[in-house]
């Protein structure tokens, strides 16, 4: 038998632990512009999504569509057809999706592809749905084949087919499933596959938003948060959000810590630009990356072209995050160019960080 002696031996000191605690206590840097949904951002943004199409703002031209799809259902009593939202994230889909389910009348179930590895995980799922229910999968692109061929008869015919034993005794056997709606989103429609996205009965795509539409959720969600906040404020809150709803209510967020620890009374236009200044955030809605990138193939490479890796060494940035989160909007506002030589800095680029532009593209200024 091994005896355990209860007197401590003593013992080399050993920092390393300690510092590992010490890492781990420091604070996460923050990306106040990145478009995804942080870990601890769920319960936060649940207490500000709208619940009704009425307090839905913005994507008008979905909400008539799906408007109708709904009026349309009820009237015949059947489920609504299987929807599939893309576009950009942070602009509202999982938002639309229970908007849907509460519309309808109905549960909406909420998971993402990357969540359902195992066939079983999927089958659970299908199985506890009630009648009419929704059916939110995320990033369903991600889905893996396996998961895709149980969802074509659950989405066509709902049934479940379910294969017993193996070899010569293999036998299968079709499970009826309650009628319900499949709503999935994805950032990247084309990566769907196409036996998957034909059976989709609507197929609809989220636009960026307009800077009234987005000074209009500053508000309504600036109400919901007690904070006091202008017309001209929300604003100036909504032309630095890139179009997006998400960023739009963070930078809120961010601007009500600075007006109530520098106790101001109200959030004006000068209040939440100086808050927004301090995080680095400029008006056009670019942070120090963003301004950064654009400065060094300014002024390192002549204004471009430039190659994706030799920006990524220059900046530290790795190519992955610099081609899906810091491209995607220099380009949609035109500061930059993707060409086949490499990345190229617009007039619009140079007019906005100060620098002069070549003189060949002075005749492209606004």
């Amino acid at each position: 038998m091994a005896i355990i002696s209860s007197k401590k031996q003593p013992q080399e000191p050993n920092k390393e632990p300690k510092q590992r605690r010490e890492v781990a206590k420091a604070p996460p840097k923050e990306n106040l512009l990145q478009p995804e949904a942080a870990v601890d951002e769920g319960k936060q943004e649940e207490s500000i999504r709208p619940q009704r199409f009425a307090d839905y703002i913005g994507q008008k031209d979905l909400k008539d569509v799906l408007d109708i799809a709904i009026k349309a259902a009820k009237s015949r009593g059947e489920v609504l057809d299987h929807l599939l939202l893309y576009g950009p994230p942070g602009l509202g889909k999982t938002t639309m999706a229970m908007i849907l389910a509460s519309e309808m009348g109905v549960n909406c179930k909420i998971t993402s592809a990357p969540a359902l590895e195992r066939p079983r995980d999927i089958v659970g799922l299908l199985v506890n749905l009630k009648p009419g229910d929704v059916l939110f999968i995320d990033e369903i692109h991600r889905l893996s084949r396996m998961s895709e061929e149980i969802l074509y008869p659950a989405m066509e015919d709902y049934r479940l087919d379910i294969t017993i034993g193996k070899g010569s005794s293999t036998k299968t056997r079709s499970l009826p499933l309650s009628k319900f709606t499949l709503v999935g989103a994805t950032t990247r429609a084309g990566a769907l596959s196409s036996p998957l996205r034909d059976r989709f009965g609507l197929i609809q795509k989220l636009r960026f938003y307009e800077v009234d539409e987005l000074s209009k959720i500053v508000l309504r969600s600036a109400q919901l948060l007690q904070t006091n906040i202008t017309e001209d404020g929300a604003a100036e809150v909504a032309r630095r959000s890139r179009g997006t709803p998400r960023i739009a209510n963070r930078l809120l967020k961010r601007v009500r810590d600075y007006a109530e620890v520098k106790s101001f009374k109200e959030v004006n236009e000068q209040v939440a630009a100086e808050a927004l200044q301090l995080f680095q955030v400029d008006p056009c809605g670019l942070d120090w990356t963003d301004r950064r990138m654009l400065s060094v193939i300014i002024e390192q490479f002549n204004g471009g072209p430039v190659g994706l890796e030799t920006i990524a060494a220059a900046t530290g940035e790795d190519t992955q995050t610099i081609e899906e989160v810091y491209e995607p909007y220099l380009m949609q506002i035109g500061y930059l160019s993707r060409t086949t030589r490499g990345r190229v800095a617009t007039p619009t680029a140079y007019k906005h960080l100060g620098f002069k532009p070549p003189n060949e593209q002075l005749s492209l200024l606004p």
